[in-house]
């Protein structure tokens, strides 16, 4: 069956649009916000993320605990730009929050720390203003994240050399999540998987003696392999430079 020129010219009027339209619809999000309690207004260190007191000031403190954005933990790290949608107290840009913690509120997708919420406003008196409604309209898109330095391998304090191996992985710039890590067993010759233990805590039971060799998912595109091993004389609670950057 042929079409008219102007049957066409329609088609390809809607192919054109067509992704430009699905664009605009999906490049905000619309949820509700509201924020937690802490004493200096940063975030917790105490976070479902495992992140300890690196959650607590990543990102001058501006985080954010998320539910339907958790993802099992695979959002861990991630960035995210919020704005609120009250025309004489909300700014243009919003605020900058990373995710560092779980939480569920009234129909929210962020629970903010002071910091960050107090960011959606256009000035102090409006961010105040905002802090009375509790829970604010928002709209919110994913951005890349843009961290200082290497990406960096931090031992959880409940690793024991050479008994139990955790270990969370911190820096991760981009917009993509690490969705899997596996570690080099030399004596078998290949990689084994960790275990997502929690949020973006990966460990290993029984980890092979000497050095650990790592290797992490970024997204599900490709592997990512440090340049450096983490020594064999690690101590819980350390952090090593990987010597890789993400952009």
């Amino acid at each position: 069956m042929e079409l008219s020129f102007r049957h066409q010219l329609g088609l390809v009027c809607v192919i054109l649009l067509f992704p430009a339209l699905c664009n605009c619809n999906q490049y905000f999000t619309n949820s509700r916000a509201t924020y937690y309690g802490s004493p200096d207004g940063y975030g917790t260190p105490n976070g479902a993320c495992g992140f300890g007191e690196y959650g607590r000031t990543i990102n001058n403190g501006s985080v954010a605990a998320v539910s339907g954005l958790w993802r099992n933990g695979a959002a861990c790290g991630a960035c995210y730009q919020v704005r609120c949608k009250i025309p004489e107290y909300c700014g243009v840009n919003g605020a900058y929050v990373v995710v560092t913690d779980y939480g569920a509120g009234d129909r929210t997708d962020f629970i903010m720390s002071p910091r960050a919420f107090s960011k959606l406003g256009r000035n102090k008196a409006a961010s105040a203003e905002l802090k009375k409604y509790g829970t604010v309209d928002i709209e919110y898109k994913r951005v890349p994240c843009t961290y200082t330095g290497n990406v960096l391998f931090h031992i959880k304090e409940t690793s024991s050399n050479p008994g139990y191996f955790a270990v969370v992985i911190l820096n991760v710039n981009g917009k993509y999540d690490i969705t899997a890590v596996e570690m080099w067993q030399k004596r078998q010759q290949r990689w084994e998987p960790l275990r997502r233990a929690y949020g973006a805590v990966f460990d290993f039971a029984n980890p092979p003696s000497g050095e650990i060799r790592l290797r992490f998912q970024v997204g599900f595109n490709y592997w990512l392999l440090p340049k450096i091993p983490i020594p064999a004389y690690w101590k819980p609670g350390a952090t090593f430079d990987t010597k890789v950057q993400l952009y």
